[in-house]
């Protein structure tokens, strides 16, 4: 009887979990809001309770963490805007010469693999068209209601309107001090990791423009920024820098030798921020395994694209600690550490 049970409760396990995953998917529009306003809230939580024993009043600490994000989200449109300065009152010659240079390469892509290329028209112009200007103010849109979203919830958990305490208390872990042990833990490794990975990222945007300034590489602050923000999306992030930057310094740079060095400049600050220092500061208590990261961030990016792949990170953080507190599940999060160590669950 107990066997049979068992077998029941394996087979509704595996029902349930595709049933949760499509939900989140389809409820996107939701989940990437609440959960993205978790991590910007709990990032904050410790200027609230400094602010609290301070007997500043909770509206009035809300309106200060509020402004803190509001200057951030300031600082990075005056840094957009700098850069786009920077590309419109570059001289147009560079234009031309990338015009130049990417005609050449899709015309040998048309002959020798027989890829299709309009020769009529600008290439970059392409990219451009009236038809393709409907689908730009569409995702504006969704952009700028997700962010609304995103405060509205962000002050709700900075509100104690969701209480995770109780969430995890009443949901999953049913043990009062297990679930505030659970909780403190989730929001210090999530605080580490967002500290981490934010400093890691304005360093790699700083010496990428550098990198692009030495090198004589136009728009390096455009670039910077670029690589700052791409590198929040976990190891495929800077992948994508590296490829795009290579290619337009292609474009821009005559001499195969300096395009070389350039591309092993980037590739070392890539290298040098991402994959030996930050692991460095992030501690090895944080350790994840990469084969864990690598199908995380397939999962997540596969469910909700970008944001997935960018929180895919801090949602196995909470996933590994939750599954540590329950002897059954303990192997899964040892699985998802890459240690052998056994795992102690919370003392409760």
């Amino acid at each position: 009887m107990l066997e049979e049970r068992r077998t029941t409760n394996i087979l509704l396990l595996f029902i349930v979990i595709p049933v949760v995953f499509y939900l989140l998917k389809i409820l996107s529009f939701i989940f990437i809001p609440l959960i993205s306003s978790m991590f910007i809230a709990l990032l904050f939580l410790p200027l609230m309770r400094w602010l609290g024993k301070r007997k500043v009043p909770r509206l009035l600490s809300i309106v200060i963490v509020l402004a803190l994000i509001v200057l951030g989200i300031f600082i990075g449109v005056e840094l957009v805007n700098l850069s786009s300065k920077q590309i419109l009152a570059s001289d147009s010659g560079f234009f031309a010469k990338a015009e130049v240079k990417i005609n050449d390469l899709m015309l040998f892509l048309q002959h020798k693999f027989g890829i299709e290329y309009d020769t009529e028209g600008n290439f970059l112009g392409q990219f451009f068209q009236k038809e393709n200007i409907g689908s730009t103010v569409d995702f504006l849109r969704k952009f700028l209601t997700t962010i609304l979203m995103i405060v509205f919830f962000t002050v709700l958990w900075l509100a104690e309107s969701i209480n995770m305490h109780k969430v995890l208390n009443d949901i999953i872990l049913k043990q009062k001090h297990t679930s505030v042990k659970a909780f403190m833990r989730i929001e210090k490794d999530l605080i580490t990791f967002i500290k981490v990975k934010f400093a890691v990222s304005a360093f790699t945007g700083i010496f990428t423009g550098l990198a692009c300034v030495f090198f004589d590489v136009s728009f390096p602050i455009f670039w910077g920024l670029f690589a700052f923000l791409i590198n929040f999306v976990q190891m495929v992030g800077s992948f994508i820098s590296v490829i795009l930057l290579t290619i337009f310094a292609f474009v821009e740079l005559e001499s195969s030798s300096v395009l070389f060095f350039f591309f092993l400049s980037i590739t070392g600050v890539q290298v040098l921020f991402g994959a030996i220092l930050e692991p460095v500061f992030m501690g090895k208590s944080f350790s994840i395994n990469v084969i864990a990261v690598l199908i995380m961030l397939m999962l997540w990016g596969f469910i909700w694209g970008i944001p997935g792949l960018i929180m895919a990170i801090p949602i196995t953080v909470f996933i590994k600690i939750i599954l540590e507190q329950f002897p059954g599940t303990r192997v899964a999060a040892s699985l998802l550490s890459g240690t052998e160590r056994s795992i102690k669950p919370l003392k409760k």
